[in-house]
């Protein structure tokens, strides 16, 4: 659901070295505040968490019970266990009473975007949306009160949720928006919604053809409409002013403290730039990093050249960063019919919606990257994107006898069931995000109908056949809160608790396996299972304390658990107050 990189030049528009900032949501302002009141970290100690109630997994993906932790002033883990074992090991260690509370290992999302995730700061915020009406005159307010921005920005608009039948339009924004450019970001990331100011900045007109890989919605008449799709975004994105250092650093800082109150103690960053990746290795360096992150290098074009000079970077500064990974895109998203499908969508059987590449030319980008060693992890949304990627990989990974590199499919959302076994035979890592299921499931059955949506967000499905999924939220597209992610993984439903009964249930995890996915699996997938993802001697004590029981409550209260505490490399990041 999350756009493609070159298209996110809203949350990663480099300049000098350094990103765009923009403000928070109502939830990501709550979670910068709560993380900048966080106490500061406690100074390296040999320490021992005591009267935890304890979780952790094992290696086979068995639950595992414990009352205290150990770890040494390296922050390494040296006992789980009882307090009279763990006591015995470090005789002479700091004591910290868990009063009883929840103890996990650190969560861990597969799937994000940090530098959005801090952005969204100082932009419009459409996410609560009821109709079009509402939302124009949201943009409208934000405009009275930032007089001075050069351009309205923001994100989170969804026709699906205003019964339209249609997009919306760029004279509905003219209505209370002319004098300057207004671009409005779709929720999934895979749509703008700009004015004829907008338009006329960037040039584009009756005359402006489709990208390949994008469409611009056009009226009958041929003139464009307001809302562009997928590669079509850039002719618009690439007008908008630039950023600053001082932007990027307060968007990392942002998205640091948000991350840290989530209790998200490791980060996949699905697709940076040269910008972000000198940023990262600074924070790394002075102790700033108070989430690890995964990074992966977006596309094989000129960053991944300047960043690919010295292979794969596995480990820096004790693991809180690596960039030993690539992130490219097959298609688009099902909310703006750009996923691609095999067949017509069922609501509109003009389209298939778009492949960003012919076979050809995705093939060859696969072959850079994996030749040059590096993870591949493609985002495929749609049945034929999934069987364009899994077809790419068949023919790579026995070329570089590369099954070890544990590459991914990210999202991995609709695919037919007789190509859902390919990921297993072929070691492909199926990297998907609960809360897409509970978010789309108002428009995904109308989308590809009620035979393809059986092999659609199938989680059981590849479960059964022994995958190991990777879980994350795909932030800023979804909430960065893994607790909701846990509660859509179990129950199928949304924060509300819809539909009664969960949306299609049968393909529902068990609340062990939900927790897998997001910890030791997660992990597993940036090949870091033997230094985080569980609480083991030798691994990172990277844990947190919650305020409930997740394995005793009802499974309605799974996405409203709050982090007391998050703990990384055994210092405290992060403190409810």
């Amino acid at each position: 659901m999350e756009s493609i990189d070159a298209h996110y030049r809203f949350l990663a528009r480099p300049l000098a070295g350094v990103v765009r900032q923009a403000s928070t949501t109502t939830l990501l302002a709550a979670g910068l505040a709560a993380g900048l009141a966080a106490v500061a970290p406690l100074a390296q100690a040999d320490t021992i968490i005591d009267r935890a109630n304890g979780y952790t997994l094992t290696a086979d993906g068995t639950l595992q019970r414990f009352t205290s932790l150990a770890f040494d002033d390296l922050g390494k883990i040296v006992a789980v266990g009882s307090e009279k074992d763990t006591a015995a090991r470090l005789p002479k260690a700091e004591h910290i009473d868990a009063q009883g509370k929840t103890l996990l290992p650190g969560l861990i999302d597969a799937h994000g975007h940090v530098f959005g995730l801090g952005e969204i700061a100082s932009g419009v915020e459409l996410f609560n949306a009821t109709s079009v009406g509402g939302a124009v005159r949201t943009v409208a307010e934000f405009a009275r009160a930032h007089p001075r921005k050069a351009w309205v920005i923001g994100r989170g608009w969804n026709q699906e949720n205003w019964k339209l039948g249609r997009f919306p339009t760029a004279a509905e924004l003219d209505a209370q928006v002319n004098d300057r450019p207004v671009l409005l970001h779709r929720v999934d990331g895979h749509a703008i919604w700009v004015n004829t100011k907008a338009l006329e900045m960037a040039g584009v007109s009756r005359d402006t053809p489709d990208p390949k890989g994008g469409k611009i919605e056009r009226d009958a008449a041929g003139r464009p409409t307001g809302v562009l799709v997928d590669a079509a975004m850039e002719l618009v994105e690439k007008v908008v002013p630039l950023a600053t250092p001082a932007e990027a650093r307060s968007m990392l800082d942002n998205a640091l403290a948000i991350l840290a109150k989530m209790g998200l103690t490791s980060v996949h960053d699905a697709g940076i730039k040269v910008a972000q990746d000198d940023l990262y290795r600074d924070y790394a360096d002075h102790g700033k990093l108070t989430t690890r992150v995964y990074a992966m290098i977006g596309d094989t074009g000129a960053d991944f050249d300047e960043l690919a000079k010295d292979g794969p970077l596995h480990s820096y500064g004790n693991d809180v960063y690596a960039l030993a990974s690539v992130k490219l895109y097959s298609d688009g998203a099902l909310g703006s019919r750009g996923a691609a499908l095999l067949a017509p969508y069922s609501d509109m059987p003009s389209t298939k919606g778009l492949l960003f590449y012919p076979p050809a030319e995705m093939l060859a980008k696969m072959n850079k990257a994996m030749k040059a060693g590096y993870q591949v992890n493609v985002h495929a949304i749609g049945d034929a994107g999934n069987r364009q990627i899994l077809d790419a990989y068949a023919q790579l990974i026995p070329k570089y006898n590369a099954v070890g590199l544990r590459h991914r499919i990210e999202h991995a959302q609709v695919v037919t069931p007789e190509d859902i076994p390919r990921f297993k035979t072929l070691g492909v890592i199926p990297s998907m995000q609960p809360t897409h299921a509970t978010s789309d499931q108002n428009m995904a059955e109308q989308r590809v109908g009620s035979e393809r949506i059986k092999g659609a967000y199938a989680w059981r499905t590849f479960l059964d056949q022994g995958s190991r999924i990777a879980c994350g939220s795909d932030f800023p597209v979804e909430s960065p809160n893994p607790f909701e992610g846990l509660h859509a993984a179990v129950t199928r439903q949304n924060n509300a608790g819809q539909p009664a009964g969960g949306w299609y249930k049968n393909q529902a995890m068990t609340l062990t396996e939900a927790l897998r996915c997001f910890t030791l699996d997660a992990a597993y997938a940036a090949h870091q299972e033997n230094v985080i993802g569980s609480l083991e001697p030798g691994k990172w004590a990277d844990f947190i304390l919650i305020d409930r029981d997740l394995f005793k409550v009802p499974s309605e209260q799974i996405g409203k658990t709050q982090v007391l505490q998050t703990w990384m490399g055994g210092k405290r990041v992060y403190k409810r107050q």
